[in-house]
């Protein structure tokens, strides 16, 4: 018999489930954007005016590999990457990535693969826009709010803010998607950057167009008026000192499943360990984020809702085809 379901047992319960089938997928697709990746740089690069050789030495590990190890801790039930690392890639993954490195140096060199991350994650892992958009933002808190003052890690890049479960000290990571839970931007900010801020939108609308449906939070008119002007019609729901006005049915369903981006909020923080205490450096701490984001786009199951048409761009002019 075959085993290809791994499955580690800690103290008799299972924490772990994940095939090698997909941690080869994953590899695979990182491996080929890796090799075009360097195919470009070495196109680019600008010879040194003296002529002389440097040193350009290959790593004992691979940027795919360090890549997808990074990714593939985000799909189990790990809490802590020294142990995913040291107990799990060392012992059961040694068929996989013969020539490992210690866990120093692998943090070491996590960092230097941080260009390779977000230009996958741009090419590869988001997707398209229908026309139907939903936006929100979660706390991404960095410590507990008794250890504030005595965070040296962050001190500097991290502010306190304040979100629907209270103050908290981080940052705060805005999300768009589409219908289909499929992550189309991100941009991550201070905790106490606002969620209608104009260089938020600017980042997020990029190849954004049709309908973008948001919470409360994001209402202004001026923000709406902006929107309008390049395509996008942001829809809400109305404050309760606010005047009664028509909605579309159309819209009204739509935003009642705002439930989308929330889930995939849940999702990230829940499954793929968003959130914890535990960084130690600030470059590490970004890389985290962002194998989070490319790990939940091999996620299998994404939330989802059924439309039956989506809103295409023609000539800068919303049409809606069935």
């Amino acid at each position: 018999m075959v085993v290809n379901q791994l499955i580690i047992k800690l103290k008799d319960t299972i924490v772990m489930e994940i095939t090698k089938d997909k941690i080869t997928e994953i590899f695979c697709i990182i491996d080929e954007f890796c090799q075009e990746y360097d195919k470009e740089i070495a196109r680019m690069s600008i010879c040194e005016p003296d002529g002389r050789k440097h040193r350009n030495r290959k790593w004992t590990m691979s940027p795919s590999e360090i890549m997808t190890i990074l990714i593939c801790f985000h799909f189990n039930t790990f809490r802590n990457f020294k142990h995913y690392y040291l107990f799990y890639v060392k012992m059961h993954l040694c068929d996989l990535f013969p020539k490992q490195l210690s866990y120093n140096r692998f943090v070491e060199l996590e960092s230097r693969v941080s260009v390779e991350m977000m230009l996958f994650l741009q090419l590869f892992c988001f997707g398209r826009c229908t026309g139907i958009s939903f936006i929100d933002s979660t706390c991404i808190p960095v410590c507990h709010n008794k250890r504030i003052t005595r965070n040296k890690v962050f001190r500097g890049y991290a502010e306190r803010g304040k979100s629907t479960m209270g103050w908290y000290f981080g940052f705060k990571l805005h999300l768009i998607c589409n219908e289909r839970g499929e992550l189309l931007n991100f941009m991550l900010t201070k905790a106490n950057v606002d969620d209608r801020n104009t260089d938020v939108f600017n980042r997020l609308s990029n190849n954004v167009f049709g309908k973008l449906f948001a919470d409360k939070g994001y209402i202004s008119q001026g923000l709406f008026e902006r929107l309008f002007n390049d395509g996008i019609e942001i829809v809400t729901g109305l404050k309760c000192n606010m005047k009664n006005r028509l909605m579309p049915l159309y819209d009204k369903i739509l935003l009642r499943k705002r439930s989308v981006i929330e889930t995939i909020n849940d999702e990230l923080k829940n499954v793929a360990q968003l959130v914890h205490s535990r960084h130690r450096s600030v470059f590490n701490f970004v890389m985290n984020l962002l194998s989070v984001l490319a790990a939940y786009s091999f996620f299998e199951k994404k939330p989802s809702i059924n439309i039956d048409y989506c809103i295409e761009n023609v000539d800068g002019q919303l049409a809606v085809i069935k």
